[in-house]
């Protein structure tokens, strides 16, 4: 399935993290938070006015409970706006 977000969406894969701390502690599911961290995969063109700053293969940071989680190929994505996004990973 194919997927282009809309004017200011932006299609981000989470990015995972470790299951082991730098200590060697294990973290088990349940005990872990969800990423806030992702490479964006699709990206719209933007408001009317306003061309998008990401682009597709960025890292970002976004807030904890942005967007909307879809599933793409059994793979789990989310859809968010690009004001969700904090900031862009050099």
């Amino acid at each position: 399935m194919k997927l282009t977000p809309l004017h200011d969406r932006v299609l981000v894969k989470r990015l995972e993290e470790e299951e082991v701390t730098a200590g060697g502690i294990i973290i088990p599911d349940a005990a872990k938070e969800k990423p806030i961290k992702g490479t964006v995969v699709a990206a719209g063109p933007g408001k009317k006015d306003e061309p998008m700053t990401v682009k597709e293969g960025d890292q970002v940071l976004f807030n904890k409970y942005a967007g909307t989680e879809v599933k793409i190929d059994g793979v789990e994505h989310l859809v968010m706006r690009e004001d969700d996004i904090l900031a862009v990973i050099s």
